[in-house]
């Protein structure tokens, strides 16, 4: 095979195994796709830490899902380390393991990004309030998982996806918060 032809090949390689990776779970911004370098045989030696917002979002949902059936939740208690959590504490643990910095307190973490005030804005990612007791006054809070659902620490279950559409939390819904 001549050089033109190998490196070529080389180059498809890299191409195809870096759009492999994109279209897996690391999703790249153009800055970091264009930073990443490869070793001679065309393997992808280094890509960098610069990632889309998807990819952050998809590492929250994880992260927060990883924590169904390990937190118990306790009004106003914020014990990371026996994970006894409230609502807002469980929701600032899973986006402080993701580099996002949020107060304490649903009322509080209301405050913070972009609003979103209709159900069918809401973004994956973004942080759901909900009135749970007197009406439009925010005193619960989750993290809209997608398709209708959200994910939060509950008095009744623990942490668990639930249904925003339907049931229970049909509505009482207050809006959302977009941090993206």
């Amino acid at each position: 095979m001549t050089f033109m032809k190998k490196n070529r090949l080389t180059h498809s390689v890299v191409g195809l195994s870096l759009s492999m990776l994109v279209a897996g779970t690391a999703l790249l911004s153009p800055q970091a796709a264009s930073a990443a370098t490869t070793t001679t045989n065309g393997a992808v030696a280094a890509v960098s830490a610069t990632a889309t917002s998807t990819s952050r979002v998809d590492s929250i949902l994880r992260t927060a899902k990883s924590y169904i059936g390990k937190v118990t939740y306790r009004f106003g208690t914020r014990n990371t380390s026996r994970l006894i959590l409230d609502c807002s504490a469980y929701t600032q643990l899973v986006f402080s393991k993701n580099g996002i910095t949020l107060p304490w307190g649903s009322k509080a973490q209301a405050k913070l990004g972009t609003l979103v005030s209709k159900k069918t804005s809401l973004s994956k990612g973004d942080l759901v309030m909900f009135s749970t007791s007197t009406p439009g006054v925010i005193n619960h809070v989750g993290i809209y998982i997608g398709n209708g659902q959200f994910i939060s620490n509950t008095a009744s279950s623990g942490v668990v996806v639930r249904e925003m559409n339907s049931g229970y939390w049909k509505d009482r819904f207050i809006m959302g918060r977009h941090f993206k």
